[in-house]
């Protein structure tokens, strides 16, 4: 007698929301991650490269070393994500705009998201320096600069909302709401999105990411609640797309980046760290995660193959 397969399926969604000029589009699956022999995911999830608009010259050699070329200049950055590592988006930090470091202005960041978003064909998403009250000026003017390309902007925190909620809504842009790790606070901002007046089906959720032995595990179990709450008990509020942020919390930890002089019993620093992001970027992806932000090019690499091992099983 043949075994078969115990099957759970489900008449419940994540939201497909569609990026950029909409060719690209995120989500619609109705299993959990990678269930594909009880349902389907009929977009598989996505890699956003990430890109900083002020040149990180603290990154560690191991990271900063294949950037050299193009650390400096976000266009040529985003282009070479592009063309040469496969990025479905690109992921534009304006870092420059933080209060603490720079302090450039919302007109700058939004000439310089404006450039990154006319210089590359596939969706970008922009996210500020995360100082609330900065990032609701910054995102205003990026919402306006980009007007007509459907940009992903964030994060939307519970004190800026309304604000980025508002440019959004004002000019046909997708949010990225972030909050503490945390399903409840997630399901409430989703909400307050939503009371505000900005389409559900344009809103991805950025549950805040640990790395590898930084709170993976509390981003996991996360992930995990609001897919299972989206498909098994069909909460309209937990259905939108996850975001994971991992290339910046892996680079973060002391063992992607300390210098081999200091820990020689880690190993290699060259390699060290991109093993940290491929391993927190994985199990993020069989967590649940729809987008990976990511930023050494040979993790990227290495994820993407993974994603297409899984979604050919």
């Amino acid at each position: 007698m043949a075994f078969e397969i115990p099957k759970e399926t489900s008449e419940s969604r994540i939201r497909e929301v569609p990026l950029g000029d909409g060719s690209v589009k995120v989500g619609g699956e109705n299993v959990l991650p990678f269930y594909l022999f009880e349902g389907e995911m009929p977009n598989r999830p996505l890699i956003a490269v990430e890109v900083y608009d002020d040149n990180p010259t603290e990154w560690p050699a191991a990271v900063a070393e294949p950037l050299k070329d193009v650390l400096a200049d976000p266009v040529a950055w985003a282009k070479k994500a592009q063309d040469e590592w496969g990025a479905d988006l690109i992921a534009l930090r304006l870092k420059s705009t933080d209060p603490k470091g720079d302090d450039n202005t919302p007109e700058e960041a939004a000439k310089t998201a404006k450039a990154v978003a006319e210089a590359v064909g596939i969706p970008v998403m922009v996210y500020g320096s995360e100082d609330v009250e900065k990032d609701g000026e910054v995102l205003k003017a990026v919402a306006a600069a980009g007007e007509g390309k459907n940009l992903i902007l964030g994060p939307a925190l519970e004190d800026n909302y309304k604000t980025i909620g508002a440019a959004a809504l004002g000019y046909k842009h997708t949010v990225a709401a972030k909050t503490p790790i945390d399903v409840n606070l997630a399901k409430q901002l989703n909400i307050l999105l939503s009371n505000l007046g900005v389409d559900v089906g344009t809103i991805v959720a950025d549950p805040t990411t640990g790395a590898l032995g930084y709170g993976l595990e509390y981003t996991y179990s996360v992930m995990e609640r609001f897919k299972i709450a989206a498909l098994r008990q069909d909460d309209a509020m937990t259905q939108m797309p996850l975001l994971a942020d991992a290339g910046i919390e892996s680079w973060k930890a002391k063992e992607a980046k300390a210098p081999a002089a200091d820990e020689p019993q880690w190993g290699d620093e060259m390699k060290r760290g991109v093993i940290w992001e491929i391993l927190t970027a994985t199990t993020l992806l069989i967590a649940g995660a729809d987008i990976l932000l990511m930023r050494h090019p040979d993790a990227i690499r290495t994820v993407r193959k993974v994603i297409d091992t899984l979604i050919a099983q």
